[in-house]
């Protein structure tokens, strides 16, 4: 099965994809993940996609749809995959479209003060990838209750899975994050539409937060199987 996840920055995407894809023992798939890890090699592709990144913007189409059309043809996505990070345009919508059948589209909805929250509370380890977050919210926004504990370390600016250290990423700092949301939301909503229309997306709202909300995803994607 595929499954695509779709969300703003700071709705959780990738830690909530990880975990869906170790549920359903089919590979990860992330387009960032990929661009930083030829960011730290300092690949001709991770130095122009840093720059991209330094401004807030998006890496070209033409880039992000052969770098996935190479990932997901090796053979351990024979039987599926999570794709999390792309589509993040309509043109990539439909590039996808063109290259395999997506069977689901999980759309994590939060506030955007829930986003500007979390987003600035992020640390990603810089060696394996893993995701934390130190915020912790647990409020009432426009009459629905957030109860989103903190996804924290064992050891402050430690990675619990490999010992890496913890970093703030660029463009998770505050400066950044107002123009990543408006982004989001100019490319986001056709895509969702686009989506909705071939009646494959869910939207799934994570104000309960990580653990309770896991339960809820893995019994949508049952129910599409």
């Amino acid at each position: 099965m595929i499954v695509v996840f779709l969300g703003p920055p700071g709705s959780g995407k990738g830690t909530y994809s990880k975990r869906i894809a170790d549920i359903t023992c089919v590979p990860h798939i992330s387009t960032g993940d990929i661009f930083r890890e030829a960011i730290h090699k300092k690949t001709p592709l991770g130095i122009r996609v840093q720059k991209n990144l330094a401004r807030g913007e998006l890496v070209p189409n033409g880039i992000t749809t052969k770098i996935l059309r190479e990932r997901i043809s090796h053979s351990d996505c024979e039987k599926g995959f999570i794709l999390d990070g792309y589509p993040r345009t309509l043109a990539q919508a439909h590039a996808l479209d063109n290259l395999i059948h997506v069977d689901l589209v999980i759309n994590l909805v939060a506030h955007e003060e829930v986003l500007v929250t979390k987003l600035s509370a992020r640390r990603i380890c810089a060696q394996c990838g893993e995701i934390y977050n130190l915020a912790n919210i647990n409020k009432i926004i426009d009459g629905l209750r957030y109860d989103m504990p903190s996804i924290s370390p064992q050891i402050t600016g430690v990675c619990d899975k490999c010992g890496g250290g913890l970093v703030h990423r660029k463009d998770d700092q505050v400066d950044v994050i107002s123009h990543r949301l408006q982004i989001n939301s100019q490319q986001t909503i056709p895509i969702v539409n686009f989506y909705r229309l071939k009646g494959t997306l869910e939207d799934i709202n994570v104000n309960l937060g990580l653990e309770k909300t896991i339960p809820i995803i893995v019994n949508t994607i049952r129910n599409h199987t």
